[in-house]
């Protein structure tokens, strides 16, 4: 692994703190170190990115999205982030208890490049954070660092 993985932040946007304690456990367990950031709500996820004072780049990142939020659900901030030029690119893992192929489609449709249900199974979750994260350490143009 590549220094480029470390920059990577995992950002979390799951309202049940059960299954954020759950999702933080299973990526340690997987040995991913990454600086990982916590919002409970949709709304607190889009102003993240595409907020008054959000950044014109977001920082290298992967979204662990839950479907089922407070306020802004999470079909809503797909959809935003996948409609702004800014955050186009940046890779959404579906992580929901929902699994109804009609709602699986209508995610890939949306954007998401992951849809994993929950409970997690661990092995296949660490895995796809993993080549997510390699995908974007590939893809990335380096900056000089």
């Amino acid at each position: 692994m590549g220094k480029a993985n470390d920059q990577l932040m995992i950002v979390m946007v799951e309202d049940d703190a059960g299954h954020a304690r759950l999702i933080q456990k299973n990526l340690q367990r997987a040995g991913i170190t990454n600086e990982l950031k916590h919002f409970e709500t949709g709304k607190q996820a889009i102003e993240f990115f595409l907020g008054e004072g959000a950044p014109q780049v977001p920082p290298p990142c992967l979204i662990l999205l839950d479907l089922n939020l407070p306020e802004v659900d999470g079909y809503e901030v797909l959809t935003r982030l996948k409609g702004d030029a800014r955050t186009r690119t940046v890779p959404v893992i579906i992580l929901t208890t929902t699994d109804n192929p009609r709602e699986i489609d209508r995610c890939y449709a949306l954007g998401c490049n992951v849809y994993i249900t929950k409970p997690v199974e661990y092995e296949k979750f660490a895995d796809s954070i993993r080549k997510l994260g390699l995908m974007l350490a590939v893809v990335r143009v380096p900056n000089g660092h």
